[in-house]
């Protein structure tokens, strides 16, 4: 430097700067260095800003008045360096010789300026609204700037006056200008012009924030603000960034994709190439040389081998992004080690007397700086990653999707449709987290590296020591990993079990309450809950173990490390400066060793799931170009030639030499047997199917009807306008040939109405007429018709026929192929087409055919027994057909009939349930199965499910969004767990803080020892104290963690079991108007949340809550005036806390709720890929699956961001924390020792991540304490009568006659509605057998429902042999009574389980009952005779059977009174008999009443009631009601019997 600075000015002096209380640069570092540093660091980042401002265009921002004042800036400040430049060589004509700084310094500086001039210009100009490279450039400068500043003033003061008066000016002109452009440089531009930003009303604020806001996330506060003030809304969100949305994320994917196929393709090419080279020359020189097959063989495995890689694709799309990341992180991982250094350097500080105490504050506000900058670092490396993360899964969902819509059939074949979707949500996802640990691969070896390499210098071999236990603790923490594993799939298995019982249960929980059988199905659950908390506590007991391992990891590795060093060699002597720096390394070891299994087991599921997308991209497409789409000019619109068509490549043909042409505007019937190949025909058509050979054409836009209508869940009328604009006039002609109008004023919102996934709430043949409607509202050219006339009944078909289809129907005119059935129509078309095994045997006009007397007329033979029969007939024949698969059509006009009748009732809440479990359940498939019967119920039932839903809304914003949590609900869940033990378990977390504090202060006054020189004498002592410590506050940890899983066990066993004892107390009402879903939510989700998140929630706040407590203690016990700090510290941070607990808790619901609409709409789109393409509507549900795709993203990214907002806040105060130890320690140096001066910061240097994790599980635990609630509010639902009254208990052989006397009875269904008995009074001798009719409503179940006090009277008495009922237990009142129900409930378990549920009775009697209700001959032809399983809903059994095991029961119960609900249509007539002639002969003495629907089983009753609006209109013996000619006698007359 003396070159540069001349001899008279030295470079470095040590006395001056470091050794004095007033320290001061020299003249020639400040003349040199400070300058030169910022211009150096712009001139090398300028080239490479350059690069990047021309990459990227955002459009140019006009001149503002911001930039103007910059840029005059700028040039101002070069004329200032160039004035003190020119001033030097006026100097040197003067014959002053100045040294060559005088020269260069300027000339750098003033050049730099001129750069930075003109970068703010090029700025404007590429659209860069504010700008990090410039920012760092005004601060450097201000920085360097501040020593001169400071050191001018000084020498002024010194030596009375300036003497280089012009240079002190400029150099004062100069810091102010670069002051003024820092702060300048901190405020934004205007958005650029043309840019998104403008013209999105709700643009998120990041693209236009600054370079500070960017960094500390300031931008996002205007939404924690608004989520603190009131719960966050869809429409609250800001729009996703342009780069992130599907429309750049996923072409950017498919690209790379794309060339990866190309070049597979490619490389398979070249291969192939030599081997036929390779066989042709072989082959001619060598007959015997190489066989064919051997070529094959070759060619297979080149095949396999080279597949196109889904890893390189999204490397090359998403790698250069994350790379961005990954230097951050780097970064971020250099800086950690930095800290412990200058630990090191101040605790050496407190050790040295007279040092001047400004190094002291130095090195605090260094390690500040130092902290800060690793928080801000951190955090962007987090954003990247998570970022990238978000980008791959929308990439790889879209990808999925896209490719989901051209696969061929046969790769459909070998996934379903589950598999598929799991690829979308499960393997995407696993990448998606994947992501943000991905750095730590390379990351945490160099982390441990690192920390290995200062830990050696610091305490040279015996680190080793250390390193092995932590070695040692790997496989450990390992084996517990794979126990865990083992358990949580047991106890999933058991929790499966329990639900799918509990579901049974609730969908039976009438026949439960009439048979009096709870108690024993509570003992089933409890049991399997049994097993269920024993799997839970062993599972608790090995998280104790990892949990003690985990804390106590890095104390015993300082124990034996030091325990080592102090023993190895008496020479070495444990200081505080060895002591605490080598335990602030360990704490950084802890993170990376813990980690490193994690990501490795992570990316091991990512290569699986890679392996499993990556087959699904690679699937077979379709070939567009099979059909040909042209419009030649040949007046046949459909012609085949020759064609053979196969499902798969490798299939048999389905179809061969097949040739058709179809005439333009004609109609084309397809006939033949089942399975001839008549819907293959049409998926020919549609180039659906493989083509080996032949060619199809079409002229023209096709519609397509399938055989199975293939609804959306969107409304009605968007099924039908599927795309197309609204033309009023049109969509009503539409629905008038589709027979849809009258199905309209049904449903409850018209043609609004939201159709549920897969149709569920339409009928059969309603959904048939839709895809129909679709199909004529899309006005194409041909249409193709899959049998759209099965699924509707006869008059219906005929109705559709006429008026769309046939001759005279909307689509005459136009190319029509109909594949049917229906004989009835073939006279009425153009030409018939008849299919025999996969081939064309016959075509021509139904009368050539007739006279052909060929396969067709032999098929007309077959069938024409139905043509015979009238019309009407035929109506009667399907509708009893239909009954049995749909909620039929026919019957939707009787709504008139429906009162409250129970029967209607039952049906109707059967299907809100179902409703209510597919919006509650997605995740349970079960749902998905629901077997449609009954008319009347969807026509009722829809009014209800949209208010119902709409209900269950409310229900769960109520208890999900009530801002904080009630502390009553954690007085709950303490009260759960047991007062005592919830307080000895704080208790237990305190003594352990306790402990690791007492632990480090011993270990702070072993340090001091060496200052004594009292170190050899108690070596032992020390290291055996610190040990014992140590291991106590392990034994502590693990004993907390004990007693909190035995707290945890005892609170899910006591919650869960009032839950189930008030959900079996509960009376049915509750059921009726409570969707099973709800019910079983609580105790499926609910109830895991107890069992196993609350706990680990709970243990993870103790611990980083008494970790932060332990923290402020140590700090505030070695240096007391800390405690001034914590105040207003504790307030930002409760401040932040509930600004973020408010708004995350809400974006992760609104995640969660767009989360599912992805999935359930890919499944629909996959089973209805082929009217989707044949439609040609590919590309516009790719833009709806994206949609849903960044709407999801929506909420998901600000969920991201409020992390990143949260860690940076929180990790300021705990650097405030570290700056404030590090300070005070500093002041009070004289009356502190080296040990707690090591012990206080080390401590504050933990600090950040407890305080971080503290905020995160307070949100948790805000979540997941609901449940607790949300059991609890299903707990306390009022209850049903008791069970049992002890002191009215009637005899055991109650009731000894059967008499029964109704006297003024009335009830109503539920508090509220009208009575649906009035004042009803009848007398029933006993052994009497009563009929009881009367229309549907009148009231009939009601009655019985009554006897067995399901409803509850209003008025009046039921007595049953001088005893009122009302008085006596339910249990005893309902054993004494058996009912027959109308609908067989079963539940799986064993046939003898579903007979005898309590084991009272021995197997001769159960095979004697058997024997009586037809049922023996069944059950012993089984393997397992009474062992038979029933399957769930006894689904092995048919529905007959099942109604003979009902007649069974009822045999082995035999009580005086029986009461037979007769099953409506589910019952053949001839089960029907026996049940009627069983009862006749063994209920001889019995009461029974008999709700009749079929009149001839009652015609030789005692008597029949005929009940009427609630009230008795005649009650008498069958032939005198019949004479007396009233409302019975109209009712015979309709059923034939007079």
């Amino acid at each position: 430097m003396e070159h540069i600075c001349g001899s008279k000015l030295p470079f470095w002096e040590p006395n001056l700067t470091l050794y004095t209380d007033l320290p001061d640069l020299p003249e020639c570092f400040q003349l040199s260095v400070l300058p030169w540093a910022p211009c150096i660091y712009l001139w090398v980042t300028s080239p490479f800003y350059i690069l990047y401002l021309k990459k990227i265009n955002r459009g140019y921002i006009t001149m503002s008045i911001l930039n103007r004042i910059k840029t005059v800036l700028g040039l101002i400040l070069w004329i200032v360096c160039w004035t003190d430049l020119f001033s030097a060589f006026h100097e040197m004509n003067q014959g002053h010789s100045n040294p060559p700084v005088y020269f260069v310094t300027p000339l750098i500086v003033g050049m730099t300026m001129l750069l930075a001039t003109f970068l703010i210009q090029f700025e404007r100009l590429r659209g860069v609204q504010s700008s990090g490279v410039l920012f760092i450039f005004w601060t450097i400068s201000v920085l360097c700037a501040i020593v001169p500043f400071r050191s001018k003033i000084m020498h002024a003061n010194q030596e009375n006056g300036v003497k280089d008066k012009l240079r002190f000016t400029t150099f004062y002109i100069y810091f102010g200008l670069t002051l003024l452009e820092l702060i300048l440089s901190c405020f934004n531009e205007k958005p650029p012009l043309f840019s998104s930003v403008v013209t999105d009303p709700n643009a998120c604020p990041e693209t236009t924030a600054g370079f500070l806001s960017k960094m500390t996330f300031w931008w996002f506060t205007t939404l924690a603000i608004k989520g603190y003030k009131s719960p966050l809304e869809n429409k609250d969100l800001w729009s996703l960034n342009k780069h992130d949305s599907s429309a750049m994320v996923v072409p950017s994917l498919l690209n790379e994709w794309d060339v990866e196929k190309s070049k597979a393709q490619s490389e398979q090419s070249m291969k192939e190439q030599a081997t036929f080279i390779k066989a042709g020359t072989g082959a001619e020189t060598n007959h015997l040389g190489s066989s064919p097959e051997e070529v094959e063989v070759l060619m297979s495995k080149q095949k396999e081998s080279q597949k196109p890689s889904l890893l390189w694709a999204l490397i090359r799309a998403f790698g250069p992004y994350f790379l961005i990341g990954s230097a951050f992180k780097l970064l971020q991982d250099l800086i950690t080690f930095v800290n412990p250094q200058l630990l090191r350097m101040l605790i050496s500080f407190t050790n040295q007397p007279g040092v001047p105490s400004w190094w002291g504050y130095a090195l605090a506000f260094l390690m500040f700086g130092s902290s800060l900058l690793q928080t801000l670092i951190l955090h962007q490396h987090f954003q990247y990653c998570f970022v990238t993360g978000m980008r791959l899964r929308t990439g790889i969902v879209g990808a999925i999707y896209r490719k989901s819509l051209v696969i061929t059939n046969e790769a459909k074949r070998s996934s379903t449709v589950g598999e598929v979707v799991n690829l979308m949500s499960v393997d995407a996802q696993s990448f998606m987290d994947l992501t943000t640990f991905l750095n730590m691969l390379w990351s945490a070896p160099l982390q441990i590296f690192l920390a290995l390499f200062f830990l050696w210098q610091n305490l040279g071999p015996s680190v080793l020591a250390g390193v092995a236990v932590m070695v040692l603790l790997i496989p450990f923490n390992a084996f517990i990993a794979m126990k865990t594993r083992t358990f949580q799939v047991e106890q999933m298995k058991h929790k499966d079990d329990r639900i799918k019982l509990m579901n049974e249960i609730l969908n039976g929980i009438k026949v439960l309450k009439l048979y009096a059988w709870e108690i024993s199905f509570k003992e089933k659950i409890l049991q399997i809950r049994q097993k269920e908390l024993n799997v839970l506590r062993k599972a608790a007991h090995l998280s104790a173990l990892s949990t003690m391992a985990w804390i106590s990891a890095p104390f015993l590795v300082a124990l034996t490390t030091f325990a080592v060093f102090v023993n190895v060699d008496k020479e070495n002597v444990l200081d505080a400066e060895k002591a605490f720096v080598s335990l602030s390394l360990f704490n950084i070891l802890r993170f990376p060793l813990n980690m490193l299994p994690q990501v490795i087991s992570s990316i091991v599921q990512a290569s699986v799931s890679l392996k499993r997308i990556q087959n699904f991209l690679g699937h077979d497409e379709l070939d567009p170009d099979s059909v040909d789409r042209r419009n030649n000019a040949s007046e046949h619109a459909v012609t085949v030639v020759n064609g053979k068509f196969a499902w798969a490549k490798q299939d048999q043909a389905t179809l061969e030499n097949i040739n058709v042409m179809v005439p333009q505007g004609t109609l084309l019937a397809v006939v033949g047997h089942v399975g001839c190949g008549k819907t293959s025909l049409v998926s020919a058509l549609l180039g659906e199917m493989e083509k080996l050979e032949g060619q199809i054409s079409i002229r023209g836009s096709v519609a397509y009807v399938p055989q199975q209508a293939w609804i959306q869940n969107a409304t009605l009328r968007d099924n039908i306008l599927f795309g197309k604009p609204y033309v009023e006039q049109k969509y009503r002609c539409v629905l008038e040939a589709c027979a849809l109008t009258p199905d309209l004023e049904m449903l409850p919102g018209g043609d609004q109405t939201e159709i549920g996934e897969k149709g569920i709430n339409l009928s059969g043949g309603q959904r048939q007429r839709v895809s129909l409607a679709r199909a004529i509202y899309s006005e194409t050219d041909v249409y193709l018709l899959d049998d759209p006339l099965s699924a509707v009944d006869a008059h219906v078909a005929k109705h559709i026929f006429d008026k769309v289809v046939g001759p005279d129907g909307v689509l005459k005119g136009k190319t029509r192929i109909l594949v049917t059935h229906g004989i009835s129509f073939l006279p009425q078309v153009d030409n018939i087409l008849v299919l025999v095994d996969g081939r064309v045997s016959e075509m021509g006009s139904y009368q050539d055919l007739l006279k052909q007397n060929g396969a067709f007329a032999e098929f007309l033979r077959n069938y024409s027994l139905e043509d015979i029969i009238e019309d009407d007939e035929v109506t009667v024949t399907l509708v009893d057909d239909e009954e049995e698969d749909f909620p039929e059509d026919a019957l939707s006009n009787h709504t008139d009939m429906v009162d409250n009748e129970p029967v209607v009732n039952e049906a109707r809440r059967k299907f809100m349930r179902q409703i209510s479990i597919m919006s509650n359940d997605l995740e349970n498939p079960k749902s998905k199965s629901i077997r449609h019967r009954r008319c009347s119920t969807k026509k009722l039932a829809d009014p209800l499910t949209e208010k119902d839903k709409k209900v269950e809304k409310l229900i769960q914003v109520e208890t999900a969004e009530t801002g904080q949590v009630k502390f009553k609900v954690y007085w709950e869940y303490a009260k759960a767990v047991g007062p005592f033990l919830s307080l000895f378990i704080c208790f237990l977390y305190g003594c352990q803080s306790a402990a690791s504090i007492g632990a480090n202060f011993w270990l702070s006054e072993w340090t001091n020892d060496a200052q004594h020189n009292r170190t050899q004498e108690n070596v032992q002592m020390r290291v055996g104290v610190y040990a014992a410590l140590g291991i106590s506050q392990g034994f502590l940890v693990m004993f907390s963690s004990f007693t909190l899983a035995l707290g945890k066990i005892r609170a899910a066993r006591k919650l869960h079991e009032t839950l189930l004892d008030n959900k079996f107390h509960t009376p049915q009402s509750f059921f009726d108007t409570t969707p099973i879903g709800r019910i079983i939510n609580r105790f499926s989700k609910d109830i895991y949340v107890i069992d196993e998140v609350l706990s680990s929630t709970i243990l993870m706040f103790l611990g980083t809550f008494f970790a932060s407590l332990s923290t402020m203690i140590v700090i505030i016990c070695s240096t007391p005036i800390f405690a001034v700090v914590i105040g207003p510290l504790a307030l930002i941070y409760i401040f932040v806390q509930r600004f973020y607990v408010a708004t995350s808790r809400q974006l992760k619901r609104l995640e969660s709720v767009s989360r599912s609409p992805i999935y359930s709409h890919f499944s629909e789109t996959i089973t209805g890929t082929s009217v989707i393409r044949a439609y040609g509507r590919n590309s516009a549900f790719v833009l709806m699956s994206d949609m849903k795709v960044d709407e999801n993203q929506k909420s998901y990214y600000p969920g991201i961001v409020s992390n990143r907002w949260l860690g940076v806040r929180i990790e300021f105060i705990g650097n405030c924390i570290v700056l404030f130890a590090a300070l005070f320690a500093v002041i009070g140096k004289e009356k502190l020792n080296p040990g707690l001066v090591g012990l206080s910061v080390s401590y504050a240097l933990q600090v950040t991540m407890s305080l971080n994790w503290m905020v995160r599980m307070t949100s948790d635990l805000e979540s997941n304490i609901v449940a607790v609630e949300r059991v609890k509010e299903y707990s306390e639902t009022p209850t049903e009568a008791p069970w049992i009254v002890k002191d009215k208990q009637p005899p055991p052989d109650w009731p000894p006659e059967g008499n029964v006397e109704f006297m003024d009875y009335s009830v109503r269904y539920r508090e509220g509605l009208d009575m649906v008995l009035r004042n009803l009074s009848l007398k029933v001798k006993g052994g009497e057998k009563i009929g009881i009719v009367g229309r549907t409503g009148a009231g009939k179940s009601s009655m019985t429902l009554c006897l067995f006090r399901l409803l509850e009277a209003a008025e009046g008495e039921i007595i049953i042999d001088e005893v009122k009922i009302s008085e006596i237990g339910l249990h005893d009142l309902r054993s004494k009574l058996t009912i027959i129900p109308q609908e067989p409930v079963l539940f799986s378990g064993t046939l003898r389980m579903n007979l005898d549920p309590f084991d009272k009775y021995t197997d001769d009697e159960v095979w004697k009952a058997l024997e009586l209700s037809h049922l023996k001959k069944f059950v012993s032809n089984q393997a397992f005779k009474l062992n038979l399983e029933c399957s769930e809903g006894g689904e092995n059994l048919s529905v007959g059977q099942r109604q003979l095991v009902c007649l069974a029961r009822a045999l082995l119960r035999k009580t005086r009174i029986l009461v037979l609900d007769e099953a409506t249509a589910a019952v053949d007539l001839e089960t029907d008999d026996l049940i009627q002639s069983t009862i006749r002969t063994q209920f001889e003495v019995c009461t029974v009443f008999t709700i009749a629907h079929r009149l001839n089983t009652i015609m030789d009753y005692t008597r029949v009631l005929v009940l009427d609006k609630g009230q008795v209109a005649e009650f008498d013996t069958p032939t005198n009601l019949i004479a007396q000619k009233g409302i019975f006698f109209g009712m015979a007359k309709d059923a034939g019997l007079v």
